[in-house]
């Protein structure tokens, strides 16, 4: 296929962002790393040896740019294909298509797949023959981590490539081209300030299709030929910060992870920032509110016993206030979160008693901790050596409570954080106490 064909849809009629479009690799900016002079990648592209791969990367990191470099420079019948507007017929016609391609013209088939994290199990597995014979070259395209989103069958066939997303500066670069091309870019007819090109690079979470949309958008608000655009040129046709984040994908689980560890680590600041990146994306205030709540006892407990109480609080104000105020809430109940002391005590605690629960023999409750209801059930020994513990002054008895094979078991280990400390003080007396009564219980048998 000739530059002509693949690109015919890059003439001066198409967005900027189209026809500003790398057409080989050294027009890329960015991912030198990968795709750069002497990496795999370029030589596998230069000597035509390309083999099936998923492109991996958020919004406008270059993914179908790179797709498209390939297919101009592979001797590949290349065929696009969207995932979101095809079904397994259509899959088995471009199989066939492949097949004859390759048995009557000797060409394999170079086939770009967008948002290939579409596509179901039934029909990621229609590619598998295909390329497992050669007849295809698959390159998919994903912004959805693939180990989550493409079957393993169909992954441990292909190369991931990761992409990242461009960083500001490499941005900034791209928009000085566009500005200043004289084919395919706006051939100096609008000027915009370095300090508006930096900001609005800052704004775009490395996304290039999004600041060249934003370029070509502002063009309007340019009054003389002369004029040079500033920030706030650019604020009215952006309004609003494209943030990077996706309320169903792995980007959600990727910062609700930055915000619950760095609460851990007694990060104020950080996760204040995590939160409001999530909530401003949209993300459900519920849902956090449900982390926080899980956060309190899991990573705070009784080395703080009022965290947990603050966390519910904060999950009431924001159902009581909503949007906008609630978020307030939320923010209050993160940075008390963050400040308070920390202790996993009561996770390992629990996780101990039910590792015995679920492993270990299922002992009978014993007798003297079983009500007998009944006067058959006092005849059989329910309740017989019960002790009362509001009968003694220290009201606790000696009396064992944990089964037989377990007793002296000790699952919560209070840390020395906050009110555990003092609580560690108060089960060590505990555990003397019960240990000298049970001496005099047994002293009396």
């Amino acid at each position: 296929m000739g530059q002509g064909e693949l690109f015919s849809g890059a003439g001066a009629a198409a967005p900027l962002a189209e026809r500003m479009r790398p057409r080989d690799l050294d027009e890329v900016i960015g991912q030198q790393e990968v795709i750069g002079p002497g990496t795999p990648l370029a030589a596998s592209i230069e000597n035509d040896v390309v083999g099936s791969m998923i492109l991996w990367g958020p919004p406008g990191s270059g993914k179908t740019t790179l797709a498209r470099i390939i297919a101009e420079r592979t001797q590949a019948h290349f065929v696009p294909f969207s995932a979101v507007m095809s079904g397994i017929k259509e899959i088995k016609t471009v199989m066939q298509e492949a097949e004859s391609e390759r048995r009557i013209r000797g060409r394999r088939t170079l086939l770009f797949v967008d948002e290939i994290h579409r596509f179901n199990k039934a029909q990621q597995d229609a590619f598998l023959p295909h390329v497992e014979s050669g007849n295809v070259i698959l390159v998919g395209a994903t912004t959805e981590n693939p180990s989550f989103e493409i079957n393993a069958a169909l992954l441990s066939r292909v190369r991931v490539v990761i992409l990242r997303q461009l960083l500001p500066e490499e941005l900034v670069e791209l928009m000085t081209r566009a500005l200043t091309d004289e084919s395919r870019g706006l051939s100096n007819r609008l000027r915009v300030s370095e300090e508006a090109l930096t900001w609005l690079a800052r704004q775009a979470n490395g996304d290039a299709r999004f600041v060249l949309n934003v370029l070509e958008s502002v063009q309007a608000l340019k009054k003389t030929e002369d004029q040079i655009l500033g920030i706030s040129e650019l604020e009215q046709v952006l309004q609003r910060k494209a943030i990077l984040y996706d309320k169903s994908g792995e980007e959600h689980f990727n910062v609700i992870s930055a915000l619950h560890k760095s609460i851990r680590n007694s990060d104020v600041d950080a996760s204040l920032y995590w939160l409001a990146r999530m909530l401003e994306a949209g993300e459900d205030p519920l849902y956090v509110a449900r982390r926080l709540v899980r956060f309190a006892s899991e990573d705070i407990g009784l080395a703080e016993p009022t965290a947990l109480s603050q966390a519910m609080a904060a999950k009431e104000a924001f159902h009581f206030l909503g949007i906008p105020e609630g978020k307030l809430a939320l923010a209050q109940a993160v940075v008390y979160l963050a400040a308070a002391p920390k202790s996993n005590a009561i996770y390992r605690a629990y996780a101990n008693a039910a590792k015995d629960a679920l492993e270990d023999v299922t002992e009978p409750v014993p007798l003297h901790l079983r009500n007998a209801v009944t006067t058959h059930m006092k005849t059989w020994g329910y309740g017989k050596d019960y002790e009362y513990a509001h009968d003694r002054d220290e009201a606790m008895t000696g009396m064992d409570c944990l089964p037989e094979n377990l007793r002296g078991r000790r699952y919560y280990e209070p840390t020395k954080e906050g009110f555990e400390q003092r609580l560690g003080e108060r089960l060590n007396a505990i555990t003397q106490t019960k240990a000298r009564l049970r001496k005099l219980r047994n002293e009396k048998q």
